[in-house]
């Protein structure tokens, strides 16, 4: 079972795919047929196919889990070090501005760390350490909330478009004729 979280196969399951997969090892070394091993075990050819070739070139040994392919790319310690970054200020970055937005943290990840990632894995990275984003503590000072509320409440329902109604008896075609 896949996590939208960003992990993989939880514990339990992957110790049963190390099962089967040590299983299948037994019957490649008895030369059994790969559809008989694919039939008893529920997978299809195609992977017993792979995972025999597998055997063959680096033995049992080869056919261990090597773990989530989407385990982190930053360790502890390294995310410990990216998070000093901004405070480091934003003439040490190159940047005008205070804003640290997914992008930057990104181009600091690879100019530290030597290591690319994308977009949505730099998100993933902060979420998994508990980080968010963030909306700014002060408004600007020009805002007026009296306005703002008013704006929400009185200007705003009259800018929506109106709802369609359903049902029998509305719809936005009539047929000709029918008038």
């Amino acid at each position: 079972m896949r996590y939208a979280q960003g992990g993989g196969l939880a514990s339990g399951r992957r110790q049963d795919r190390e099962r089967i997969r040590s299983r299948a090892a037994e019957r490649f070394a008895r030369d059994e047929k790969t559809s008989v091993i694919a039939a008893d075990l529920r997978v299809s050819e195609r992977p017993v196919q792979r995972r025999r070739r597998t055997w063959r070139e680096d033995g049992p040994q080869g056919l261990a889990s090597k773990g989530s392919a989407g385990r982190p790319r930053l360790t502890g310690a390294q995310f410990a070090v990216l998070e000093e970054e901004p405070a480091k200020g934003s003439a040490a970055h190159g940047r005008p501005d205070q804003r640290w937005t997914l992008e930057r943290i990104r181009t600091a990840i690879g100019r530290r760390f030597h290591l690319t990632c994308s977009v949505p894995g730099v998100w993933r990275l902060l979420h998994r350490h508990g980080r968010s984003w963030q909306a700014p503590a002060r408004h600007a000072l020009e805002r007026d909330q009296a306005a703002v509320e008013l704006g929400k409440k009185d200007v705003w329902p009259h800018a929506e478009a109106p709802r369609r109604r359903s049902g029998p008896g509305w719809s936005s075609r009539t047929r000709p004729g029918s008038r």
